[in-house]
């Protein structure tokens, strides 16, 4: 089984961080993956974006075509990768920053909004949206186990002080408790 995780926005939102934790988590679990990071020569503000793609046997390509997961964090990135959505695929994004009407829910998408970036604030900090949103992605596509995850969360420290660890970790879990069911 072979899935491709498409995440898109500004740079940074956390977008190539949230790939590599997804990435890290797929390596843990014993999966093949690949880890194509994307971004525009500003870093900071302008476009960001990355493809993770997790199997079960070897990747023949870090490119992918279609994606099965497209999670956004801006209008620019949803209306740029949206089309890219394979059938039954699912498209996340951040109802906090992305105007609903911008949503295309033509042609039976699987469109859901996260209210990713109101959540890390009433955590503490929109800092955390990219992980608020990787929980509810873990807990609307079952594509990662959660222990995998978080174990993945906490190995990602370089540069990232163990209150910032916790703080991740604590907006993973929101986003997850928020869409388990």
């Amino acid at each position: 089984m072979e899935k491709c995780v498409l995440i898109g926005g500004f740079g940074g939102q956390g977008i190539l961080f949230m790939g590599k934790i997804i990435a890290q988590a797929a390596m843990i679990s014993g999966k093949e993956v690949t880890w194509f990071p994307s971004y525009g020569a500003e870093i900071r503000c302008g476009t960001a974006n990355c493809t993770v793609t997790v199997s079960d046997e070897p990747i023949g390509s870090p490119v992918a075509g279609r994606a099965d997961v497209i999670i956004v964090f801006n209008e620019v990135s949803l209306i740029k990768f949206s089309p890219r959505v394979a059938d039954g695929g699912l498209i996340l994004y951040d109802s906090s920053l992305v105007r609903a009407d911008a949503v295309d829910v033509e042609n039976g998408r699987n469109v859901r909004a996260i209210e990713a970036s109101a959540q890390a604030m009433a955590l503490g900090g929109s800092r955390a949206a990219n992980m608020v949103m990787l929980g509810a992605a873990a807990a609307l596509t079952g594509l990662m186990d959660r222990r995998f995850l978080l174990d993945a969360i906490e190995e990602n420290i370089s540069g990232i002080s163990p209150r910032d660890v916790a703080a991740n970790k604590k907006a993973f879990l929101k986003g997850f408790e928020l869409y388990e069911n």
